[in-house]
């Protein structure tokens, strides 16, 4: 399983022009296939009169699913290079539509496949991208007295906090990268005296968190 990956926060739209033709890239987030071809759906009717939307998406943390289209334009010069850019960027759960209104000139495959793909790496460098770390799931079970000072020292040092509950005892989910929980586990345990304890659920991906501070290395 991949380590992490990028994808964007938020939809946007970049666009240039090339030989009068305007090539308008739309991005998104998506989760499933199925979000992917709605926002297709959706830029297709937002440029009913466009004589191509193109696109290109993939899905799942290792890229499994991978699909692209030229809607029309000649073989391989607008989905593919499209996707290459996407893979070549480590986008994941991202979809990109490349709108073409045409000017009347005509660029060519060459010229087609650097405007497709260049199109999609600008509007990735324009709008940016975050990257999903993998890491574990993690709970803290700690007494009521311990509680504000491991927290406030999570907060402080960046970790990814993701609930906090109070009962008899408080309970602190966190994130955890996996090379990290030895050097967390003995940062706990010196933290709360020993009595302080730490379970480990699954895996998945969310925000990095910067090394160093409680449990991690050294910055």
């Amino acid at each position: 399983m991949q380590e992490q990956y990028r994808t964007l926060a938020a939809e946007g739209v970049h666009e240039i022009e090339i030989n009068k033709s305007r090539f308008i890239c739309a991005l998104a987030p998506v989760a499933t296939e199925a979000e992917a071809q709605e926002f297709i759906a959706r830029i297709r009717k937002e440029h009913p009169t466009a004589r191509h939307n193109c696109f290109a998406y993939v899905l799942g943390a290792d890229g499994e699913i991978q699909k692209a289209s030229d809607d029309g334009e000649p073989g391989g010069t607008a989905g593919v290079p499209m996707l290459q850019m996407l893979v070549r960027r480590e986008m994941r759960y991202v979809v990109a539509v490349v709108t073409r209104y045409f000017g009347g000139i005509k660029l060519g495959a060459g010229g087609l496949i650097r405007a497709y793909g260049g199109v999609v790496g600008e509007a990735l460098d324009t709008l940016g991208t975050v990257t999903r770390r993998r890491f574990r799931l993690a709970t803290v079970t700690v007494d009521h007295q311990r509680a504000g000072k491991v927290e406030n020292d999570l907060r402080a040092t960046g970790r990814d906090v993701r609930d906090v509950r109070y009962a008899e005892a408080v309970t602190i989910e966190i994130g955890l990268p996996e090379g990290e929980i030895p050097a967390f586990r003995a940062w706990l345990a010196d933290a709360t005296a020993g009595t302080a304890v730490l379970e480990l659920g699954g895996e998945a991906y969310g925000a990095g968190q910067p090394s160093g501070g409680p449990g991690g290395r050294p910055d």
